[in-house]
């Protein structure tokens, strides 16, 4: 089996890059984390159509209905490419929305409505962007449903977030309507975790490649001595293990949106964390003292992966998915 990119997901992946360095370049993220707080919480409402108008959240909706009619390993490789350039929102959530029905559904798939997330089966994980969403995922063990923001936020109330481009709410456990509960809805609800957790991954890859660009890039720059630091091997320690990190992470996420499997996926999630977590604090090491600055953008990509990795599936939780299945593994084999 061949499991190389075809053309038609590099020209993806490549119009998806070029067009958040058009649309969302370095200058618009330092814009969004220097201004003020308030200000530095509100989403670009015109970046969000642009995104939508150019398919990213219609990439699995069927031709039938308008979207593309894709996969999810194409959803992969465009939300990688958010991840690398740090974009910020909801994506995960508004990228599942607009595959469900209804008016805020298909608000969703032309980028014209902002969907966040609330799984109250998530430990308790806060939900971000509330103040700019239109309208909040709310996932249960049995039930699936879109419903206004307004609703959700009247019991929210905000909390300090180590990302200053990822607003965060704390929210007390909202009422679902019955007409959306149901057996089926359990089977959906945990399908739409599964893939928020793959695609969170797809967005740690993409901030763990871009710090391993950034390490390299200043190393070559950087001189002590009279030698580029790039030429020390302790540095270069540091950059091969960078790259082994985010290669192998890829590798699983990659596989994971191929089999769709929730130990897959648990994987995925594990490893991409840990890359993005673990390349953004030797890009500061690289760095040096520099890059503990609030000038650098190095800080940025470790703040954004301690956030994403108490996303949807945190360590202990995909630990856990990972055990029960050697364990059933096991037990079939006995």
């Amino acid at each position: 089996m061949d499991f190389q990119l075809t053309d038609d997901q590099r020209a993806l992946r490549a119009g998806m890059r070029e067009l958040l360095e058009r649309r969302f370049p370095r200058t618009r993220l330092r814009t969004a984390v220097d201004g003020d707080a308030e200000r530095g919480a509100e989403l670009d409402r015109a970046l969000w159509r642009d995104l939508g108008a150019a398919g990213l959240f219609a990439l699995r909706v069927p031709e039938s209905a308008g979207g593309v009619g894709l996969g999810l390993p194409e959803v992969v490789l465009a939300f990688e490419e958010a991840g690398r350039a740090l974009l910020p929102g909801p994506l995960a959530a508004t990228e599942l929305a607009a595959g469900l029905s209804g008016a805020l559904a298909a608000g969703a798939v032309q980028g014209e409505t902002v969907v966040t997330a609330l799984d109250e089966e998530g430990a308790g994980a806060p939900v971000e962007h509330l103040a700019s969403a239109d309208a909040v995922l709310a996932l249960r063990s049995a039930a699936v449903e879109l419903i206004p923001a307004a609703e959700v936020a009247r019991a929210a109330e905000p909390i300090r977030s180590v990302d200053p481009a990822t607003p965060l709410h704390r929210t007390a456990p909202i009422r679902t309507r019955q007409d959306q509960a149901g057996p089926g809805r359990s089977g959906i609800a945990a399908r739409l975790r599964r893939e928020a957790a793959l695609l969170t991954a797809a967005q740690q890859l993409g901030s763990a490649s871009r710090t391993v660009e950034l390490a390299v890039d200043h190393a070559k720059r950087r001189t002590q001595f009279g030698r580029p630091i790039g030429a020390f091997q302790a540095v270069q320690h540091l950059c091969a293990q960078m790259l082994v990190r985010a290669e192998s992470s890829r590798s699983v996420v990659y596989a994971a949106a191929v089999t769709e499997d929730p130990g897959d996926i648990a994987a995925a999630k594990l490893l991409a964390d840990e890359a993005a977590v673990h390349n953004a604090r030797d890009c500061l090491q690289v760095h040096g003292g520099m890059g503990f600055t609030w000038e650098a953008d190095v800080h940025l990509h470790l703040k954004r992966a301690w956030v994403r990795a108490g996303q949807w599936q945190c360590a202990a939780a995909a630990e856990e998915e990972l055990a029960a299945g050697l364990v059933s593994t096991v037990e079939t084999c006995l």
